[in-house]
Order: C-alpha cells, then structure tokens, then sequence
C-alpha cells in the first residue's frame, strides 16, 4: 500500500478517535454534572491541533488531496450521518414513547458517532484490501 493512503488512513481514524473522545467525554460530563471530562478532552484535541498546525511536515502532510479526501469521508460517518440519524430516531421515539432528555439524545448521537466511525474503519479495511488485490494483479501482467 502507498505510504500516502496508508498515512490518509491512519491520521482520518485518529480524527475520528478525537472526534468521538470530545463526543463521549461531552456525554460523560452531562452524566457526572462535571465539566472535567469536557475540559480534558478539549485540551488533548487542541493540544493535537497545535502540533499539526505547528509541525511544518505534518501540516503539508495534512494538505493533501488523499488525507484531505479520507478526513472528509471519516467526518462524514463520524458527525454528520449520526446528526441526522439521531434526529431522525429520536423525533418518532419521542412521539411514540417519551421525551428524550439533553443527555439521553447525546447518548443517542454518541452510539451513532461510534458505529458510524466503526464503519468507517470497515470500510477503510475493504478499501485497503481491495487495492491490494488490483495491485498484485496488475502487477504479475
């Protein structure tokens, strides 16, 4: 596999890790009624953000149109299909049973985020595995 797909790869499945701690720590925090677990999840993420914004390599790295393209596709099933599934789940639970409150439909998006960045793994994995067989294939002609 190149070292830029593979790089593509790794840093989105990181994002996502970050995106998902910041989400399960908001999450626990509305559990606990204490902001620590907020607060510490936000330091880590921004701590990771000033080093890719200051390391000169890894933001040119991060510049490119495949770490660009596989950020986009892991924020697409890590934030967005889990906003609107959670809306949309959430809307005819309430009619139907009860009043969701803050928490439990953060709960709710939480799970989502997690399936959907899980997903994304899946789906980077058939990717990988796909492109090794083309690879090899093309290789031995």
């Amino acid at each position: 596999m190149s070292r830029v797909r593979y790089s593509g790869d790794l840093i989105a499945s990181l994002e996502g890790v970050i995106w998902l701690g910041l989400a399960w720590s908001a999450s626990l925090s509305a559990w606990q009624g204490n902001a620590l677990p907020s607060i510490t999840a936000l330091c880590l993420a921004g701590t990771c953000l000033i080093v890719s914004l200051g390391h000169r390599p890894l933001r040119l790295m991060l510049g490119r149109y495949r770490i660009r393209k596989r950020r986009t596709e892991m924020l697409m099933h890590v934030i967005a299909l889990p906003l609107l599934l959670a809306m949309a789940l959430a809307v005819p639970f309430e009619a139907l049973v009860t009043t969701l409150t803050g928490a439990q439909r953060l709960l709710l998006f939480n799970v989502l985020a997690t399936a959907g960045w899980l997903m994304f793994l899946l789906t980077i994995l058939t990717k990988s595995v796909i492109f090794e067989v083309r690879h090899r294939k093309g290789g031995r002609r």
